[in-house]
C-alpha cells in the first residue's frame, strides 16, 4: 500500500473512532469536564504517536538513501543501500541502485578507453623521443666530439662543456622515454621493471628499497601494466610531496592474487583531498577489479596497497 494511503487510513481510523466516541457514550460539556478533556487529550496523543511511529518506520529507508546519495563515489564501487521499505520507497531505492550499476559500468568502460588511448599516446611519444630526438642528440654529440678534436685549445674546453650538456640532455630524453613506455616491462617482466623503477627513484635524499616475491602467479600484460603504473605514481608522489627519507616497494603473493605495497616515512597525506594521481590509481585499479587503499603508515608517512585478484587456473 502506498505511503499516502497508509497515513490517510491511520488518521481516518483515529478520527472516526474519536467521532464515534463523541457521538456515543462520550460528550463534550460546557465547561469541559476533566474526564472529557482527558479523553480528548489521550486521543490526540495517540493519533500523534501513531503518525510519528508510522512516518519514522516508513521514512527510515529514505534517510538511508539520502546518505547513500551524498556519499556515492564511482571510484569506490559496490556500496549499495538496502532496498527496504514498501511500495514506492523500495522501488525508488531499487531504481537508484540500478542507476549506480549503470553509471559504474559506463565509467569503467570510458576509463578503459581513455587509459588505453593514453598508453598508446605514451608509446608513440616515447618512440618518437627515442627515434627522433635521441638520434638527433646522439648525432650532435658525435659531431661535437669530432669538432672538439680539431679545435684549438682555447675552444676545446667550451666544446667539452657543450658535449656534457648534450649528453645530459640525451640521458634525460631516454629517462623520460623509459617512464612513458617501460621497455623492460615488456622484455624482462614485472619484477625487473619494479627493480629498475626503485633504482631510478633512489638518490641522495631518498632511499627506495624493494621486496619482491619470487612465487608470483601469471598476471597478464594488463595487470602487470596497472601494477607498474600504480607503483610509478606512488613513488612519484613520495619523491615530490612526501619529504621522506626512506620508501619501500613490496610485491607479494596472497591467497587471492597479489598485493602491491608502496610506503614511506614522510609527512603523510593527512586530511588533504585526493589529487589526480590517486584518482588515476583508483581508475586503473577498477579496470582489473583490484582494490586500492590509502592509509597512514605505522612509522609515519603514507601506505598505498593494491590488491589484485587472480583466478587460479584449474589443472
Amino acid at each position: 500500500m502506498p505511503l499516502f494511503w497508509r497515513i490517510f487510513l491511520l488518521n481516518a481510523v483515529v478520527l472516526v473512532a474519536a467521532a464515534a466516541l463523541l457521538l456515543g457514550p462520550v460528550t463534550v460539556s460546557t465547561p469541559v469536564l476533566l474526564t472529557e478533556a482527558a479523553i480528548l487529550t489521550a486521543g490526540l496523543a495517540a493519533m500523534l504517536v501513531a503518525n510519528a511511529v508510522l512516518l519514522r518506520v516508513n521514512l527510515a529507508p529514505l534517510h538511508r538513501l539520502s546518505r547513500a546519495m551524498t556519499t556515492a563515489d564511482l571510484l569506490r564501487p559496490g556500496v549499495r543501500p538496502a532496498a527496504g521499505g514498501h511500495g514506492e520507497i523500495a522501488e525508488l531505492i531499487t531504481v537508484f541502485n540500478a542507476m549506480l550499476d549503470r553509471l559504474e559500468q559506463e565509467r569503467a568502460t570510458s576509463s578503459a578507453r581513455a587509459l588505453s588511448a593514453q598508453e598508446a599516446e605514451r608509446h608513440r611519444v616515447a618512440q618518437e623521443l627515442h627515434d627522433e630526438v635521441g638520434q638527433t642528440l646522439t648525432a650532435v654529440l658525435l659531431e661535437l666530439g669530432r669538432v672538439a678534436g680539431q679545435a684549438p685549445p682555447g675552444l676545446r674546453e667550451e666544446l667539452h662543456q657543450a658535449q656534457e650538456a648534450t649528453r645530459a640532455g640525451l640521458d634525460e630524453v631516454r629517462r623520460i622515454a623509459r617512464r612513458l613506455r617501460p621497455g623492460v616491462l615488456d622484455e624482462l617482466g614485472l619484477p625487473s621493471a619494479l627493480k629498475a623503477l626503485t633504482a631510478e627513484f633512489s638518490g641522495p635524499g631518498l632511499t627506495v628499497r624493494h621486496r619482491l616475491g619470487t612465487d608470483l602467479p601469471p598476471l597478464g600484460h594488463e595487470r602487470e601494466l596497472v601494477l607498474y603504473r600504480v607503483a610509478q605514481e606512488g613513488l612519484t608522489n613520495i619523491a615530490r610531496h612526501a619529504h621522506a627519507r626512506h620508501a619501500e616497494l613490496a610485491l607479494a603473493r596472497t591467497p587471492a592474487g597479489v598485493e602491491l605495497r608502496v610506503g614511506d616515512d614522510g609527512r603523510g597525506i593527512g586530511h588533504a583531498p585526493e589529487g589526480s594521481g590517486l584518482r588515476g590509481m583508483r581508475e586503473r585499479a577498477l579496470l582489473i577489479g583490484a582494490d586500492l587503499t590509502v592509509s597512514p603508515c605505522p612509522e609515519g608517512g603514507t601506505e598505498i596497497r593494491l590488491t589484485v585478484p587472480v583466478r587460479s587456473r584449474r589443472p
